[in-house]
């Protein structure tokens, strides 16, 4: 019985990634035909997708409507910090563990579509059951919410390097930057739209109804979105699929790289510098709520303000970074950053929180066009989940570190913990200007094998 068991669910994962397919044999010139081929329809239905998920995430919002919907469970800050750790980190740090086995697999999209409705899409549907326990029992809120949202987070960095992989296998790399920026600037568009309207839910539903209209409306959309990216057409490469290798022949691959590709190094600790000056993000809503005592509906302009400021950046990434690569899109991002933390720390009104959260809003589209991107350019495509999953494992490393001391410095005082966000994004973007050479003129790869 348990040895058919076990074969049974072998059978079923194999099933699920379509391991007993067979790859048509095509040169790199019949593939890069197919992507040709397949690129406006590609454009289409991962533009749908994005489309629609960015418009969701507007109603969950980790920077202004999660917070404000913790705040109304619980006046404990360890809360707070902690739904600033997930949102900010759950979704990087999974990577670096599952990118050996996206290297692996011949076809990505099954991973990020089979797999990905179960631990990306469902778990959402668990946010608005949360909010509808939230006034009878916030502890059992508390719980289902948490779960749901860690859930949702970690699910989607498992099957991200396959993501960001078939992404690059749908797009040439002078042309990535126009289709997730455009994406993104639509997503987010509809996303400003959608906060106007969750700012409206906020203010004339009681609590908690309008946080589960809020939930189910991001429940909604983000599982329509699914159905568009499940239409995908993937360029396969007929290549003999890697073999299993042990935990100890990935880590040793994994410290040969960090070892000897040193324009890769220093961009990760520019970049761990860089997540890390995300440490305020989380409190900014919180410190308008402490110093002001701004309405439900304004944390909702808030949100607006935000997604504007992310339509513009993901629009200027995705221009720059094909025209002049994303080392420039993300220096121009902690720029902003440096700026908005300043403003913060300064702000005597809480009027002047809204060119803060656009500037940051800003920042962040940049950073999720060019952040996520410009790990795609490191290397041969061979070992590109690997590089995808150690930058992006990182990142999470950072964003861990940032809420954490973030939640500190707040006890001390949010005025301090802003000048700090400041300071470290300014030794970051130091660092990328002076150290971190853009990829595309590196004159060749660094050699893993």
């Amino acid at each position: 019985m348990g040895a058919w068991s076990t074969e049974w669910r072998r059978g079923a994962v194999r099933r699920l990634l379509q391991l007993d397919q067979p790859i048509r044999e095509r040169s790199e010139a019949e593939l890069t035909a197919e992507m040709e081929q397949n690129y406006g329809w590609n454009f289409a239905v991962n533009l749908g997708d994005g489309a629609f998920f960015w418009f969701g995430l507007s109603f969950i919002s980790t920077t202004t409507i999660l917070p404000l919907f913790v705040a109304k469970l619980t006046e404990n800050p360890f809360w707070i910090a902690l739904l600033a750790i997930i949102g900010q980190a759950s979704w990087y740090l999974p990577q670096l563990f599952t990118a050996n086995l996206t290297e692996r697999l011949a076809r990505k999209k099954p991973l990020v579509v089979n797999v990905g409705v179960f631990v990306e899409r469902i778990p959402v549907w668990l946010l608005p059951l949360a909010a509808w326990f939230g006034a009878d029992a916030p502890v059992l809120a508390l719980v289902l919410f948490f779960v749901g949202y860690t859930w949702y987070g970690f699910g989607a960095g498992v099957i991200a390097p396959a993501w960001s992989d078939m992404i690059a296998r749908c797009f040439p790399v002078n042309r990535r930057g126009r289709f997730f920026g455009f994406t993104a600037f639509v997503g987010t568009g509809l996303g400003a739209l959608g906060a106007i309207f969750s700012s409206w839910l906020l203010k004339v539903y009681a609590f908690p109804i309008n946080f589960v209209l809020c939930f189910l409306i991001a429940a909604v959309t983000i599982t329509l979105s699914w159905f568009f990216i499940a239409l995908t057409r993937e360029p396969v490469p007929a290549r003999p699929t890697a073999p299993r290798v042990s935990a100890a022949t990935i880590r040793r691959k994994i410290w040969h790289i960090l070892q000897g590709d040193h324009n890769f190094r220093r961009f990760l600790v520019a970049r761990l510098l860089a997540n890390i000056a995300n440490m305020g993000a989380g409190f900014l809503t919180v410190a308008a709520i402490h110093h002001w005592q701004v309405a439900d509906s304004v944390v909702g302009y808030f949100t607006i303000a935000l997604l504007l400021g992310q339509t513009v950046g993901n629009l200027a990434a995705g221009l720059v970074a094909d025209r002049y690569g994303h080392k420039l899109a993300l220096v121009g991002s902690l720029g902003l950053t440096v700026v908005a933390y300043l403003l913060a720390w300064w702000a005597p009104l809480p009027i002047w929180y809204y060119p803060v959260f656009v500037l940051i809003g800003a920042a962040s589209g940049i950073s999720i066009v060019s952040g996520v991107l410009i790990a795609l350019e490191f290397s041969r495509p061979d070992h590109r989940p690997t590089y995808i999953g150690i930058a992006n494992t990182n990142t999470g490393i950072g964003n861990v570190i940032g809420p954490l001391l973030g939640g500190l410095l707040a006890m001390i005082g949010y005025d301090w913990l802003f000048l700090a966000t400041a300071l470290v994004a300014t030794v970051a973007l130091i660092m990328l200007v002076w150290a971190v050479t853009e990829p595309r003129r590196q004159r060749e790869f660094f050699v893993v094998d």
